[in-house]
């Protein structure tokens, strides 16, 4: 197994300096504990034998939505995935195997999990994080203006959707989006707003060679108040957070998915969704120890 040798220079790092920055999602960490890590999982796939999730709420087999962005009403689904598209790579992701997508989708297309069940969401006001391993170079193996490893949305990326993207920016950013649903008294924000809810890491500079962990954490959405806070990490270290401001998503499950690998090429590995946001210590540990959850796949 190989991954970034920069998560080793992050670990220490922030070990010398005892801190992760104003960007901390919890002032009050605790001592980082790898089971009570596992307990927080609410959705774990580790691509290791199957794309089915190893430990789910819900749901644990993915479906294909298909169809024109601006017009959902004709959306079509399909229980499954086009298997000469994406695929197990055994042996070859962070830890044991992982998702191989090979090309995009024609018609839109892209993968989902069913989100009922498999997010700790509740419209009264909810936290978590998603953690995930990621191996591309965005620079020379995407085919389109934008790609999306991970999007949860019910109606749309602008219009209550959270997500990780890379931009049709040249070299390739990468951005963590928290963008709160259109409704009364919410108007809906715009990437070109004059202060959208983004963190931008420009220019990314991934390359095929290395692996990356990925990781969002939240807190604060969906509760009316101007609290809310997102903060992306890249290999354990805090790159900018979302905050200051109202963000709710106001979704209805029934209807939400967990799109994965969206105009995605290459690998991703240990999809996690946890039920509330993790400390900076439980950050550091996911981002040095790609096998930390793999305990999970073997219940």
């Amino acid at each position: 197994m190989q991954f970034k040798w920069s998560v080793w220079r992050a670990v220490l790092a922030l070990a010398l300096c005892g801190c992760t920055g104003d960007s901390d999602p919890d002032e009050d960490d605790v001592p980082m504990n790898p089971v009570t890590v596992r307990d927080a999982v609410l959705f774990y796939a580790s691509f290791d034998k199957s794309l089915e999730a190893d430990v789910a709420g819900g749901a644990k087999s993915l479906r294909t939505r298909s169809g024109a962005l601006n017009k959902p009403a004709e959306f079509r689904f399909a229980d499954g995935y086009p298997e000469d598209v994406f695929r197990v790579a055994p042996g070859a992701g962070a830890s044991g195997g992982a998702l191989e997508a090979v090309d995009t989708l024609p018609d839109t297309g892209r993968i989902f999990y069913q989100a009922e069940g498999n997010l700790p969401y509740d419209p009264k006001g909810w936290s978590g994080t998603v953690s995930f391993w990621m191996k591309t170079n965005p620079d020379t193996m995407l085919k389109t203006r934008y790609c999306d490893p991970i999007q949860i949305t019910q109606k749309g990326a602008s219009n209550g959707g959270l997500w990780i993207d890379f931009p049709d920016s040249s070299p390739r950013d990468l951005r963590l989006g928290a963008f709160q649903a259109e409704g009364p008294g919410r108007e809906r924000v715009g990437e070109s707003d004059e202060d959208p809810p983004l963190v931008v890491v420009s220019p990314v500079g991934f390359k095929e060679t290395d692996w990356h962990h990925i990781l969002f954490v939240w807190t604060g959405f969906d509760t009316e108040r101007q609290n809310a806070q997102a903060t992306l990490y890249i290999d354990g270290v805090p790159q900018g957070s979302i905050g200051g401001r109202g963000i709710t998503m106001d979704w209805d499950l029934t209807k939400t998915g967990i799109y994965v690998a969206v105009a995605y090429i290459g690998l991703m590995d240990e999809l996690a969704i946890f039920d509330r946001a993790l400390n900076s210590d439980e950050i550091t540990h996911l981002a040095a120890e790609p096998e930390a959850l793999t305990a999970l796949a073997q219940r």
